[in-house]
């Protein structure tokens, strides 16, 4: 619909009611989940609102009513495959459950209690946080305001908001003793320089395992968690080749990049030279081209968990706090010697 200037005008409801020859409420209804309408009624009005290029404006819907049915997620890093993965599963998953997702990216330079108060202006439903931990005064914002919030992969916020994080303590353990059982008795881990709560807990806790057994291990942080911060970390790895037999990269996307390194760069043979073992068990770790050993965590498990405890919590918002944990499991690959 157009005005005599040509530029194109706003349709609303009133202007579908009179097309269609129905009253307004009747508009409403048509577009609303459950509401009490005629099938005659809803044609005319599905009809008409066709012909005038009618939609809905949700969001206008959704603060009249102080409620919506959008669900923020703040992500960082959506370049990682991982972390890709993990928020399409979310926005399928959200869908599904009749719910749209909205996403905000929580790189680096942004300030998370700045993105989650931004979503809290849109009266959104919940919001999911997979970037940095949110500080405990945001948490506490959500909570006041009825809108659940759960963390994912992300230490305690120390306000009561749920958790779902992966057994990253069993991960760097069972990274250490594949590597011990593969015949390897100098280690090394590598770890961006800059480390999130769950990868700085993998280090650690191979460390942990490696230092109840008298073996050492150099840290080598280095960069970031990326395939470029990998390719860095190899040139350091390849200097200290004769001590070290066997590294440990706390994340598939780092490893990517250590192993393309050590072999084109270095000609370093992996691995009988030096074994490498990852963490998170991305699509790409499969590939003929790396075949990475590595710890697997489901996204599909973490996900499903996740969207578990945000509908739990909007149907029954005086839950106690809820922390769920994911397991992972080894991936035996070719980036380490099999195991007799």
């Amino acid at each position: 619909m157009s005005d005599s200037s040509g530029t194109r005008k706003t349709v609303n409801s009133f202007d579908v009611a009179k097309l269609a020859g129905v009253s307004r409420s009747a508009v409403s209804r048509t577009f609303t989940d459950g509401a009490s309408v005629s099938r005659e009624t809803r044609e005319k009005v599905i009809a008409a609102a066709g012909q005038l290029g009618y939609r809905v404006n949700v969001l206008a819907r959704s603060l009249h009513k102080q409620k919506s049915d959008l669900v923020g997620v703040v992500a960082a890093d959506l370049d990682n495959p991982f972390r890709a993965e993990q928020i399409d599963l979310l926005s399928k998953g959200l869908l599904v459950r009749g719910l749209r997702p909205i996403l905000l990216r929580g790189e680096p330079s942004a300030d998370v209690a700045d993105l989650i108060g931004s979503l809290l202006q849109y009266s959104v439903a919940g919001v999911i946080v997979t970037s940095d931990t949110p500080p405990e005064e945001i948490c506490m914002e959500c909570l006041e305001n009825g809108v659940p919030l759960v963390v994912v992969n992300k230490r305690d916020t120390g306000a009561p908001v749920d958790r779902v994080v992966t057994a990253f303590e069993d991960g760097g353990r069972l990274a250490f003793e594949h590597l011990v059982a593969s015949g390897c008795r100098k280690l090394a881990v590598v770890t961006p320089e800059s480390s999130s709560y769950s990868i700085n807990g993998r280090a650690l806790a191979f460390e942990q395992a490696a230092n109840n057994n008298g073996i050492p291990v150099v840290r080598i942080a280095w960069g970031s968690q990326s395939y470029e911060g990998g390719l860095e970390a190899a040139a350091f790895v390849n200097r200290i080749r004769s001590e070290i037999d066997g590294v440990f990269c706390t994340a598939d996307y780092l490893a990517l990049g250590v192993l393309d390194g050590l072999r084109h760069d270095h000609g370093v043979a992996i691995p009988e030279d030096i074994q490498v073992i990852g963490y998170d068990d991305i699509p790409q770790a499969a590939w003929k081209a790396y075949d990475l050993t590595t710890l697997a965590q489901s996204r599909k498990v973490l996900c499903e968990a996740t969207l578990e405890l945000l509908m739990q919590r909007l149907e029954n918002p005086d839950l106690p706090q809820q922390v769920r944990v994911c397991s992972v499991s080894l991936k035996k690959r070719g980036t380490t010697r099999a195991v007799s």
